[in-house]
């Protein structure tokens, strides 16, 4: 592996940074979008029948607020329900958007990761094909098995790039469709807490 990246020149050191940082990303994303972390169904069915039992108070408000990010946003909007129903949604609509943000964390670096490997690739083969047909310009053609050997050198940060650059855009685009659901998710409780709250809605046996 060692003489595989020697054999890839200078290029293969941001081609590697670039590897090591998408996985990095890769494998905290896919620990912090987690639905149990995120949205977890227990804390919400919880709510849910503090709710329906009138059970509801400050400290059950502080540990539903605490227990994830889906909790942050509803818990923002029960401590502003007694202003009113317009009050209320701006309270949510204002937390799910810092709640968003963060759930969209280093998604743009991924993105750039498969944007740039690639690109990067590329110039190191540029760069090592310069340096074979400045060898051939020097000491000729030679050998064929040299000239081939030579560029399939200069083949090599391509090669790398790319195989860097296909799983972080795979990653990438599920990354962006998991935040999707969750933040639809998180939509559809939202309202169904504001039609609760103020009398538009029922409350079903099992808190939904």
């Amino acid at each position: 592996m060692f003489e595989l990246l020697k054999a890839g020149g200078i290029m293969m050191v941001p081609i590697v940074a670039c590897s090591i940082l998408a996985l990095a990303i890769v494998l905290e994303r896919f620990w912090s979008l987690r639905v149990s972390r995120v949205a977890p169904p227990q804390t919400i069915n919880e709510l849910w029948r503090w709710i329906k039992n009138k059970d509801l108070n400050g400290r059950k408000l502080k540990a539903l607020q605490a227990s994830s990010p889906m909790g942050r946003v509803l818990a923002s909007g029960l401590l502003n329900a007694k202003h009113g129903r317009d009050i209320m949604k701006e309270s949510i609509e204002h937390e799910a958007s810092q709640v968003i943000h963060e759930l969209e964390r280093f998604l743009n670096p991924l993105g750039t990761v498969a944007t740039i490997s690639p690109l990067l690739g590329l110039l190191g083969t540029v760069i090592g094909m310069i340096e074979v047909f400045a060898d051939i310009q020097t000491a000729g053609v030679g050998k064929a098995g040299n000239l081939a050997g030579g560029i399939s050198q200069a083949l090599i940060t391509t090669a790398a790039g790319l195989s860097i650059a296909i799983p972080a855009l795979i990653c990438h685009r599920y990354f962006i469709r998991r935040v999707d659901e969750l933040v639809v998710n998180m939509e559809q409780e939202a309202v169904k807490l504001v039609e609760v709250v103020h009398g538009d809605r029922e409350i079903d046996v099992e808190g939904a």
